[in-house]
């Protein structure tokens, strides 16, 4: 179970792309306090957690409720997160922040930085995969994952000017390339899940 639990905060660590999500915080909070930036990251983790939370649980109903079956969910959201993790690996970004209007916002916490930062269409996507594929035991242990992953998202936003300082902008760029390709392996996995799935139904 130990070894489940390390392997799932792993891959929802990577998922959350965090270093991609320190550099949007970083660019979408310049100027502000360090007490308003911690604000910002509270917010944003409440509500990503809350989203996650509710598509771990009722991914499998939703499918059920579309007449989706699970391998078919797999290789579209593989489909979905390798694009993604292509797009962290050739540019740097997540394809779904580009474009992100640059105008000033009220509230950057929820919307963009929780939704489509954070939880994007693939991250959507795997999640409630991995909501579908995990019962009893192993979806406490993905829960707990999921917390670990979004408690490590929060201790790099809240050191976010202390990495920018160390690493600098390059050295996330680099960062977000590294998640980037881990992201592209977990996303083959997941596809070819499906795949097998539909060629080997059970």
């Amino acid at each position: 179970m130990i070894s489940l639990l390390i392997t799932t905060w792993i891959k929802f660590f990577f998922l959350f792309a965090p270093f991609f999500v320190l550099s949007m915080f970083l660019a979408l909070t310049r100027g502000e306090s360090a007490a308003s930036r911690r604000q910002v990251a509270n917010k944003a983790l409440i509500a990503s957690l809350v989203i996650a939370m509710v598509l771990l649980f009722f991914g499998g109903a939703l499918f059920n409720v579309l007449g989706i079956t699970l391998d078919a969910f797999r290789i579209g959201s593989g489909v979905l997160l390798f694009l993604s993790a292509l797009s962290l690996v050739k540019d740097g970004t997540r394809n779904h922040a580009v474009g992100m209007p640059s105008e000033e916002r009220d509230d950057v916490s929820v919307v963009p930085l929780a939704v489509p930062i954070i939880i994007g269409p693939a991250t959507i996507g795997t999640i409630l995969v991995y909501g579908a594929e995990l019962h009893g035991w192993h979806l406490v242990m993905g829960i707990m994952g999921l917390l670990l992953a979004l408690l490590s998202l929060a201790v790099i936003l809240y050191s976010g000017s202390l990495i920018e300082k160390i690493l600098g902008r390059t050295g996330l760029n680099v960062l977000s390339k590294i998640t980037g390709l881990i992201l592209a392996a977990m996303a083959s996995q997941i596809l070819m899940s499906g795949v097998m799935g539909f060629l080997h139904p059970a």
